[in-house]
């Protein structure tokens, strides 16, 4: 059984691996739909050093439709009963009360709500009523405005910085899940990179303010992978194809954010190459041992 406060309390910087059983995420979809795909995958995440398996069923990306809850449900049950046998320490990726009560039943151990207990009032008294951890995460709004050259046009205004209002809404949206019943101890605190932030500039400063949000006293993944600012800062530096930046370079980018943020004190990293960020968090860890 695993020991959920030690998980919450993890003073080295872990890796959480991204199985993403959808059709259309950004840089998997398709991928692992198949069952015996998606199991397979996360046993090779686990064999690659993760330390946590994040598996989600729908697709956040902009311009993303909902799948059906019984899709969903379907989809992580699945992945759920095949990997916990396996010994996964497994996340679950939903906004949906009922898709998070049946993979806790099943045996998940925490909930990462990218609403952060705002699309579905019911999931933070699900999570009040099971023992699991329940990752909080920073969205201003259920993929809105997502039409254009730019996404997410409608809520990338930050006007006090984006630092100071990021840091502001998520405490409000802890409040809201503490008030719920949510023991404060089992919250893991995601300041949302690129969701309703588009740009270079809406990112790194959340990056690099990482001790702002350590300094709330809750434990902070860092969710960098392969999103579009890795892009637009590969592409600014003439860097990228014609065809934009390979996956390899963005896993690169990714990987050396992963470094940064375990040196700074991150819970955890979220990541599609499990390899390439283990081995860049344990220099990361490492290098804070001696700072």
């Amino acid at each position: 059984m695993t020991d959920l406060q030690a998980l919450h309390d993890a003073t080295h910087t872990m890796v959480m691996g991204v199985l993403n059983i959808t059709e259309d995420s950004f840089s998997d979809g398709g991928l692992w739909l198949d069952p015996a795909k998606a199991a397979q995958h996360g046993r090779d995440m686990m064999a690659a050093g993760a330390d946590i398996i994040d598996i989600g069923a729908e697709s956040t990306r902009p311009g993303a439709k909902r799948v059906s809850e019984a899709d969903e449900l379907a989809r992580i049950t699945g992945a759920v009963k095949t990997l916990i046998p396996a010994g996964a320490v497994l996340s679950i990726d939903t906004t949906r009360a009922s898709v998070a009560a049946a993979a806790l039943s099943e045996g998940a151990q925490i909930i990462n709500d990218v609403s952060g207990g705002t699309l579905d009032a019911e999931l933070p008294h699900v999570v009040a009523d099971h023992d699991c951890l329940y990752i909080v995460q920073h969205w201003r709004g259920w993929l809105v405005g997502s039409k254009g050259a730019n996404p997410d046009q409608d809520t990338s205004v930050y006007e006090h910085g984006v630092l100071t209002d990021v840091r502001d809404e998520l405490m409000r949206q802890v409040d809201g899940v503490l008030a719920a019943g949510v023991n404060p101890e089992r919250i893991i605190i995601d300041p949302g990179l690129g969701f309703s932030k588009p740009g270079i500039e809406h990112n790194l400063p959340l990056l690099t303010g990482l001790e702002t949000f350590r300094a709330t006293g809750y434990p902070v993944l860092i969710g960098q992978s392969r999103k579009r600012f890795i892009s637009a800062m590969l592409t600014g530096a003439g860097t990228a194809g014609a065809d934009g930046p390979t996956m390899a370079q963005r896993d690169d980018v990714t990987a050396a954010l992963s470094a940064l943020s375990a040196e700074h004190g991150a819970w955890a990293v979220r990541v599609h190459d499990v390899a390439k960020s283990r081995a860049a968090v344990i220099v990361g860890n490492t290098w804070r041992e001696y700072a």
